[in-house]
This record gives structure tokens, sequence and C-alpha cells, in this order.
């Protein structure tokens, strides 16, 4: 394409060039490590990390359960040591949006606000977005009370009352992780009825610390430093109360972030992009790894192993058509 940009190795040198061996769209933890095993592995790689590097991770407000942290670190401390580990061999990060991608021809060319690149091969790490309720207070007490993953966060309830929003099996399977920690799940849910499926509804039915309230829609989350009360509406009659609670949990689903590949990739019903066990998409020369790909885990931990993974694939195959 002519664009030339630069990249910086380990030893400080620049380099300038037009192609990368691999351009990773997404800095949450499936792009941070697969910048990681690429760039170790000698080859160029070039990471667009959006808007804020680390993606949701970045947003939680402390990391208990990454193995090798026993006194936990925070979202953004963890972000700044794989962005640290990756930079240390030479990835270049980018504080870019991709505008588009075109996989009809090779090499690869993505297109963002600064330019247009091109690569080799191609891991798309866009990550997942929870699906926010869209209300006052949501985004201001967002890791300070208001969660989207109670495996990440439950423990962090221990012995309090909060609530969750929605009636799914994600819902209610958090609901029941959460019983090992607060003292009582209140169970919000705008219907009079359960979308999830009869098993988990009896189990939660079934579990003491579970109580659901009907027809009812939170409107607000209020506070001081945290989270002290969800506002709380009938659908059906429209009374409002507030509910004294001191976490709000939020599961009302996920979307895929992945209209970037619209008619390009192949993507389940539910928009995830489809991927083999060996995190390759429907296009070769392209891998996926992390909750782009994975409706189910949605763990840190689980995405920077599938991203390792996606690395170690694209070396492969880098290695036989080089």
């Amino acid at each position: 394409m002519g664009l030339q940009f630069t990249l910086s190795s380990p030893d400080e040198s620049v380099a300038r060039q037009a192609l990368y061996d691999v351009i990773i769209i997404g800095s949450g933890p499936a792009g941070l490590v697969s910048a990681l095993y690429t760039s170790r592995a000698n080859r160029s790689t070039l990471v667009f990390t959006g808007n804020q590097i680390g993606g949701q991770m970045a947003l939680t407000w402390e990391v208990d359960n990454y193995p090798g942290f026993p006194e936990g670190l925070t979202g953004p401390e963890l972000v700044e040591r794989l962005q640290k580990h990756a930079e240390r061999f030479g990835a270049v990060f980018e504080m870019d949006l991709v505008t588009a991608v075109d996989l009809g021809d090779r090499p690869f060319t993505v297109t963002a606000h600064s330019g247009i690149y091109q690569a080799k091969t191609l891991i798309v790490a866009t990550g997942a977005s929870p699906r926010k309720l869209g209300i006052p207070g949501e985004a201001q007490f967002t890791g300070r009370g208001v969660s989207y993953c109670a495996t990440c966060d439950g423990w962090f309830f221990r012995d309090k009352h909060v609530a969750v929003v929605g009636g799914g099996d994600s819902a209610l399977e958090e609901a029941l992780f959460l019983t090992k920690f607060a003292t009582r799940v209140t169970v919000i849910h705008r219907r009079d009825e359960l979308r999830a499926g009869p098993a988990l509804q009896r189990r939660t039915r079934e579990n003491p610390r579970i109580d659901f309230i009907w027809d009812t829609v939170v409107d607000r989350i209020e506070g001081q430093d945290r989270v002290a009360a969800a506002g709380l509406r009938d659908v059906k009659t429209g009374a409002t109360r507030d509910l004294p609670v001191e976490g709000v949990f939020v599961f009302i689903g996920h979307i895929p972030n992945t209209r970037l590949f619209g008619g390009q990739l192949a993507t389940d019903e539910q928009g995830y992009l489809v991927v083999d066990r060996h995190m390759r998409t429907s296009v070769p020369g392209v891998w996926a790894a992390g909750e782009v790909g994975d409706p189910h885990f949605r763990q840190v931990i689980t995405s920077a192993g599938m991203g390792a993974a996606a690395a170690v694939e694209v070396q492969r195959w880098l290695d036989m058509h080089d």
C-alpha cells in the first residue's frame, strides 16, 4: 500500500515497513498474550488497542483469580504488566480504532483512523461487550459495586446483600455462584417467569439465599463511594422503591464485537465467531481468540490461553508459508 510506519524492536532500534507478520485487533487478555507470543517468536506484531487498552479487564476493579498473583491486583495493573511484557519483545501498540478489514486478498488490509496497514496474518481479539442497563449510576459504579462477572468479583461481596438483574441461564448460574459468598441474592426480572432452563430454575428456587422480585426493572443505581441501593420500578403498576444492596450484578446478555467482519467471517446464531480447536476462523490466515469466539467461559485466564493458542498457530502458519 506504500504507507510506512515504525516498529520498535527490543533494542529500541527503529525499522520502517509496510507489512506486518501479524496484526492483532483488540487489546484484552487474548490480544495482549497473542502479542507476547508472536513478538517473542520474532514476528513483527502490531496491536490495535481501540479507545482503551485492556478491554473489559481494564474496567475490573480487582483481579483476584489470575494465577501467579496470590495477593491479587487491579485490572489496569494486569493490563500494564502484559503490555510491557509484549513490548519487551518488540510488539507495537497503536491506540486507534480499526474501521475496516479486507480479507479478500493477501496480504490482508486493515484500515484505521491513522492509516491503512497490511498483514500476512490476523488475530481477532475484539471481545464481547456485556449488555448494559443504560441507567443512571451504572457507569459511575462499575467496579465499585456494579459488575458483569460473578466469577470475577463474587468474592468481594462476602456476607453482603447483592442483586442480580436478568432471568436467563447466565443470570441464574451467576446467582447460584454468588450464594457462596453473599448472605442474600435478590434476582430482579422484568417478567413474571424466568427464561432459564427448568433445572436451573429449580435449583435457584430451592436455594434459601435467593429470592425474586418479579415484573420489575432497575431504573437507577445509587450510593456514595460504592453501591448502596438499586432503584426499582414495577413495570405493571409503575410503583417505585429503593432496594438496599451493596452490589448489582447485570446478566442480560453479551454482544460479540464482530460488526467489523460482517460477511467475511463465519459466525454462529449468537453472532460469535466460529473457531475450531486451533482458533482458526473460516478464512485461512485469520484466527480469533478470547470472548469474540467464546460465549461460555468469559474469563481472563481462558481468553489469555486462547490468545496463546492462536499465536502459536500463527507462528506455525508463517513458518510454512514464508
